[in-house]
């Protein structure tokens, strides 16, 4: 699992990632700066890590992403996306989401019964969202829903996919499979 803040609002609070999806989104390692974690941050700021914690991997990341995908691969393990960051709108707008909408993703995805959930694909990032879950508003799972301004969240979410694209070209060419591909289609 991924554990990630991001403060736009856009993302459910879990999805299910196919292996490339997974190597994507462990080098993008999209997550926020927020004030009290970080020096001069007042309200959060987008940033991307690659592997949650770039500064800390002594190789390429694109290496660790080829070992985790041989991981994967070998174990028959899923991988999920879990967002604790916003709901319902950006910071300012929207939610922190609840402890219990994360704890309740993670008890699905740790006793398996999330695969037994119907998905629904993304349109732009391509992930697979359960549509519904035990204590979990399906709102909150199709994270449109939950914005009163549909088409700020339409605007937000092509937004993040775009920086998403940007952040991942410094990856172009620098692993033996090439992730892009199973990034956000803009």
């Amino acid at each position: 699992m991924n554990y990630f803040f991001p403060f736009l609002g856009v993302l459910p609070p879990v999805s299910k990632l196919s292996p490339g999806q997974t190597m994507y989104h462990f080098l993008s390692g999209y997550t926020a700066k927020v004030a009290g974690t970080e020096r001069g941050i007042t309200e959060p700021t987008a940033t991307f890590s690659a592997g949650f914690g770039a500064a800390f991997l002594t190789l390429h990341p694109t290496q660790y992403a080829d070992l985790l995908q041989e991981k994967l691969v070998s174990h028959g393990s899923s991988a999920f996306l879990v967002n604790t960051g916003w709901s319902g709108g950006a910071y300012g707008v929207g939610e922190r989401m609840s402890i219990q909408v994360s704890r309740s993703c993670i008890a699905a995805i740790l006793d398996g019964s999330i695969h037994d959930s119907e998905f629904k694909t993304d349109d732009i990032f391509g992930f697979s969202i359960p549509t519904s879950l035990p204590n979990v508003d399906h709102n909150v799972l199709q994270p449109r829903n939950a914005w009163e301004d549909k088409d700020a969240y339409d605007v937000t979410k092509t937004k993040l996919a775009s920086m998403y694209v940007e952040n991942f070209k410094k990856f172009l060419g620098k692993s033996t499979v090439d992730y892009a591909e199973f990034g956000p289609q803009i």
